[in-house]
């Protein structure tokens, strides 16, 4: 997450939908908030701590933890927005981000269908750079009775015009937007990843996202 209270907003980050560029984009807002010194030093005492104190909201904590670690009134004055993303994109993306950056995260599988098997097993093991990427997109965004309690969802397949409006809303100029974490092989269309099998698990899997965020296999 990112809090900003001088300009009211909380960036709620879905692992895998461009929030690092987002963050990216928008920290440089800090050094305008006369707040960011006491959230730094609290953030930095959270730490210290093994984050024992509630004094920092984590980089993928869902929008629901902000909404009952802060005051109710400071919380609902908040400007709430978040980005999504394809499922069957995003498990392609994520793929590509761990071959390159952590292969022995891989559990041992070089080819996309048989790491999305391996990866969608209940019976695996639990490991956080994998399973971030294994959410529902939709937890991020519901409170506990699955109503959506952010004001702004953007896509991730218009990154750029999404956060543009993102920023008028929270009333400041939108700064260039740093594409990082690219995948080196993204030149193919995620969809020839997919046989019917694959395709169906990632149905199966994130069908709360696919419907609440209309999201389809071939948007064609």
């Amino acid at each position: 997450m990112l809090l900003s209270q001088k300009y009211r907003f909380l960036f709620v980050h879905i692992a895998k939908t461009g929030g690092t560029s987002v963050r990216s984009a928008l920290e440089g807002l800090r050094w305008r908030d006369p707040w960011y010194l006491a959230s730094f030093l609290c953030s930095r005492l959270s730490h210290l701590s093994g984050h024992r104190i509630a004094t920092k909201l984590p980089r993928h904590a869902k929008v629901i933890a902000a909404r009952e670690l802060l005051p109710r009134e400071f919380y609902e004055s908040l400007f709430k927005f978040a980005f999504v993303r394809n499922p069957w994109d995003l498990q392609v993306s994520s793929f590509h981000h761990i071959r390159r950056e952590r292969p022995h995260y891989l559990g041992g599988n070089d080819s996309f269908p048989d790491f999305l098997r391996w990866k969608l097993d209940p019976g695996r093991p639990y490991q956080y750079h994998v399973d971030t990427s294994i959410e529902l997109q939709s937890d991020y965004l519901v409170d506990l009775h699955g109503q959506v309690i952010v004001d702004f969802i953007g896509r991730y397949e218009r990154l750029d015009a999404d956060f543009a409006e993102a920023c008028r809303r929270i009333g400041i100029p939108a700064p260039a937007l740093p594409h990082r974490r690219q995948a080196t092989d993204r030149s193919r269309d995620y969809r020839s990843y997919y046989d019917e099998a694959t395709a169906a698990l990632v149905a199966e899997r994130f069908a709360a996202d696919i419907a609440l965020l209309d999201y389809r296999f071939d948007p064609d």
